[in-house]
């Protein structure tokens, strides 16, 4: 259960629904998903949100279906259901097969089980990787 109402289109405020719709027109869809609709109780929050979103995501160095995968990996890290959920759709929309899929699994797999017994071991980073 949430801790804030979703805003409806009738619901948002002006600044709010104008985020919506740039949403909208971006994605080329109606749909406008519950993270937005629950940031729209602060439009600020909301714009700022939205715009860092676009930047970051927006085609780079890095191909649009990678930092999809990257932002799926990184909220398996942090234990964000909605977000894997909804990278998880973003990636395969962008492409992404079901072999990336268990490949991408396996190396956050991987690097689970690594993370956590070079943690317990409190291995010391060799001085050939701080150059």
């Amino acid at each position: 259960m949430g801790t804030v109402a979703l805003l409806s289109d009738e619901e948002a405020s002006a600044e709010a629904l104008a985020v919506f719709n740039e949403i909208r027109a971006a994605r080329g869809t109606a749909y406008v998903n519950n993270f937005w609709r629950a940031l729209a109780h602060d439009p600020a929050l909301l714009r700022a949100t939205w715009d860092r979103l676009k930047a970051v995501m927006a085609p780079g160095a890095l191909d649009p279906l990678v930092k999809e995968m990257l932002y799926v990996a990184v909220s398996t890290a942090n234990g964000c259901e909605y977000c894997v959920h909804s990278h998880t759709a973003a990636a395969k929309a962008k492409g992404m097969t079901p072999e990336m899929h268990g490949e991408l699994l396996a190396v956050i797999g991987m690097a689970a089980q690594t993370n956590a017994l070079v943690t317990g071991l409190q291995t010391p980073v060799d001085d050939a990787f701080r150059k």
